[in-house]
């Protein structure tokens, strides 16, 4: 323990001393997706900008788009190779980008981890930044148990990867319904749960009726195209409630959209009579349009047969938020330990709020 904490204070000394060298001369590299769609297409079109607002008031950053993180491993031997990073602000895209984490740390060029947390390579950041993912998942717990979800209801599980991010929101549902921490609203306050699950019940959650749908519409329409009539079915026999654990707002639409085009008409009468909640994380504003009745064709399917719905804001414009904390870093402006965390505060958007909300255009 005590050679880890040296090490991780040597770290913490270097990275300080690399930034404070490199602030005039050297450039911020900030890596991350490549703009398609969603979150991570406007998470892009942030970085980009800011990019350009830091190098026109002088100071060089650059924003290098990838599609996979194999493709950011790459990036980053180039990175290495041209010998003049004064830090790399890294939006991993998935868990092979470790091999690039690694190969900085090995060359004392510090970075920014940001949204996808490697768990592998945490330890070697300058700072682990996201938004609050278990406060995601704990706030949504906190909304589904409000509506009445109980355990051994019928819930319905829509994960975005296999990455932290829906860990850490699996996580944050689990901790809320045992009862071990609060959902902290960083608009309505504090929230603890007055019914706490066991862990058996949480299990079949988490083990029923789950996918993965690769952060998209089309994944969670594929899903519920197969499995939306039995998952009906199955709310019917089990007392008429239905909730959905939606990850994301694009895989909020993709049930949505089914709804909209391909559920049977014996299946959609069952859940028009049923109670049904779903939820979603992210901050789109053609979600928010649907909440709020400004998209009336998608809002009538919503209304019809959702009793209501919501999302957690989580917004990508904190790309740029920790673009400028590199940018802090290499001017000396730095309070971080090496390692540590750093969570932005979420907060609920529900059909009452979704029109005095700003999101991102993204869907």
């Amino acid at each position: 323990m005590k050679k880890f904490l040296a090490m991780l204070l040597a770290v913490t000394m270097l990275f300080g001393m690399v930034g404070i060298s490199n602030a005039a001369s050297g450039t911020i590299y900030v890596l991350g997706p490549t703009p398609d769609h969603g979150w991570t297409a406007q998470a892009g079109t942030y970085a980009q900008a800011k990019c350009e607002e830091i190098s026109a008031a002088g100071q060089k950053a650059v924003y290098i788009p990838a599609s996979s993180g194999e493709e950011q491993v790459d990036q980053i031997n180039t990175i290495i190779a041209n010998g003049d990073a004064a830090i790399v602000v890294m939006m991993a895209l998935d868990d092979s980008a470790q091999a690039g984490q690694e190969a900085l740390y090995a060359e004392g060029i510090p970075f920014i981890s940001f949204d996808r947390i490697i768990e592998a390579t945490e330890k070697y950041a300058a700072l682990n930044y996201s938004g609050d993912n278990w406060q995601c998942g704990a706030g949504i717990a906190y909304w589904l148990q409000q509506h009445g979800m109980k355990a051994g209801d019928t819930v319905v599980v829509l994960y975005g990867d296999n990455g932290t991010v829906c860990s850490r929101r699996q996580e944050g549902f689990e901790q809320f319904l045992r009862g071990e921490i609060e959902y902290q609203d960083a608009v309505a306050g504090n929230f603890k749960t007055t019914e706490t699950w066991a862990q058996a019940d949480l299990d079949k959650v988490f083990s029923t009726y789950t996918v993965v749908c690769n952060w998209s519409a089309d994944g969670a329409f594929g899903y519920v195209e197969q499995k939306f009539d039995e998952i009906v079915a199955a709310a019917k026999a089990n007392g008429g409630n239905l909730y959905i654990y939606s990850m994301d707002d694009e895989m909020t639409f993709g049930v949505l959209n089914y709804l909209s085009a391909g559920a049977s008409a014996e299946t959609l009468a069952d859940l028009e009579a049923m109670n049904v909640y779903i939820s979603a994380i992210g901050g789109m504003q053609e979600l928010y349009d649907v909440m709020s009745g400004k998209d009336a064709d998608k809002a009538a399917i919503a209304n019809k047969y959702f009793d209501d719905m919501m999302s957690v804001f989580f917004s990508p414009k904190m790309m740029q938020t920790v673009i400028g904390m590199g940018v802090d870093f290499v001017n000396g402006n730095w309070s971080y330990e090496a390692g540590s965390g750093s969570y932005e505060p979420v907060f609920i958007v529900d059909r009452t709020t979704a029109a005095e909300v700003e999101g991102f255009t993204g869907h």
